[in-house]
């Protein structure tokens, strides 16, 4: 149980439960009340004392590429098409099972210290980083990915694939747990036409969720556009690809026509502020997206893009970039948060799962310190997380009602040890 301070629970009301309490059974929620009152109804075998502290869902990070903390840092301040050059280069020079492993290991490390409880991860030997997430009792939601490059760093052609994504999803099985099979295909630019409708249907066939990249800036449009005819988002409606188990990550270069095709499909959208300000490639259009009815969650992108896996940092940035134009009010506080959250969890088709604290969700939780200077007083929690919070005032971090970082302190990974062994990669 975690008990003491006020509890976020990040519902559709929006409750606040000062002096509150979440009580957990076998990784899930069974009750949300005063601490006082869960006191009397359940007896812990572990507790947290969250008393002047802020208890809120884990966050959750709806686009990103874990393993490129093996990267980070080594390609800054260049364009979208030439980060991509020299990644696509690098990649298939260093990428080993063994090596990505190493750098999950190490992004599962930085995540669970800022309160990072799920991510979705598209990125080469999926099966690896899952090992590593797995063995650490964090949430990865990963699978397949189908990128049609001349040398990708696993060798497989485009027909073998296909065959190894099929055995893939046919032993992963269905939804369970908060977690759903995901097939991803990287984008309109680098899989053709008919290869995106055979894997759209693969997706389809064993219920997963299709992530793929679409309009990240103008040139990517452009290029899609003059090889095809169409835009991105436009190729994809033409395909039939767009629906409510498609997630776009970025979305950045819009028109109001695909914004309503978004809406019209339950399109979901992850919008990666950070990552996009750093490449150049603009600003999401995120106001007309949530006005027009799209669920928008949060991701940060991989940390040689961003350098970062901070989806806190992700919060503040989606609060202030859009304010820019003008309108304060145009992504408020407490969107933000809900964007890290639950609107996270819907866009993963999860949203019955995970992304809130409710009775029957399971138990992803963080406890944020809110002692220090910065962070007092405390009138409003949701301002508070969006434009004052630091992911180093994350205290306690638990997945699965299992305690991931006590104190400040990882219990499910040795830092010294998986940061030695990703120094030893470069």
């Amino acid at each position: 149980m975690v008990r003491g301070g006020d509890v976020l629970t990040v519902d559709d009301a929006g409750t606040v439960v000062r002096d509150g309490a979440v009580a957990v059974h076998e990784g899930e929620i069974v009750a949300v009340g005063t601490a006082e009152g869960l006191g009397r109804r359940f007896t812990a075998a572990e507790s947290l004392d969250a008393a002047g502290c802020l208890v809120l869902p884990g966050l959750i990070n709806t686009h990103t590429h874990l393993a490129m903390t093996l990267l980070r840092g080594r390609a800054d301040d260049v364009t979208l098409q030439g980060f991509l050059e020299r990644v696509l280069r690098w990649e298939a020079e260093l990428l080993t099972p063994k090596n990505v492993a190493a750098a999950v290991r190490v992004a599962v490390a930085e995540s669970v210290r800022a309160g990072v409880t799920s991510a979705l991860d598209m990125y080469w030997f999926h099966e690896a980083a899952e090992r590593a997430a797995r063995e650490s009792g964090w949430r990865l939601l990963t699978g397949p990915t189908f990128m049609d490059v001349p040398e990708p760093p696993d060798r497989l052609v485009y027909e073998d694939r296909m065959e190894w994504a099929r055995r893939d999803l046919e032993a992963r099985g269905r939804a369970r747990g908060g977690r759903r099979p995901v097939v991803f295909a990287h984008s309109t630019y680098t899989l053709s036409p008919d290869q995106l409708t055979e894997i759209a249907a693969l997706a389809r066939e064993f219920g997963a969720l299709l992530h793929i990249h679409a309009a990240e800036n103008a040139t990517e449009v452009a290029t899609v556009e003059v090889r095809y005819g169409k835009r991105p988002v436009e190729l994809l409606d033409s395909l039939g690809l767009l629906g409510p188990d498609l997630l776009l990550a970025h979305a950045v270069e819009l028109t109001g026509p695909e914004i309503a095709a978004l809406a019209r499909t339950g399109t979901s959208v992850a919008h990666c502020p950070v990552s996009n300000l750093k490449l150049g490639c603009g600003i999401a259009p995120v106001p007309r997206l949530l006005s027009a009815g799209v669920t928008v969650g949060l991701g940060t992108d991989g940390a040689v893009s961003s350098n970062t896996l901070d989806v806190l940092g992700a919060v503040r940035q989606a609060a202030l970039v859009h304010k820019a134009s003008g309108d304060p009010t145009a992504v408020g506080a407490e969107r933000a948060v809900r964007m890290a959250t639950i609107e996270g969890a819907r866009a993963l088709g999860l949203g019955e799962q995970l992304g809130s604290l409710e009775t029957g969700k399971r138990a992803d939780l963080i406890v944020l310190d809110l002692s220090a200077p910065h962070l007092r007083p405390l009138h409003d929690p949701w301002s508070t997380l969006a434009y004052a919070a630091h992911s180093a005032d994350v205290r306690d971090t638990v997945v699965d009602g299992r305690v991931l970082m006590r104190d400040r302190v990882l219990t499910t990974l040795d830092e010294e040890t998986v940061i030695a062994d990703l120094e030893a990669l470069v």
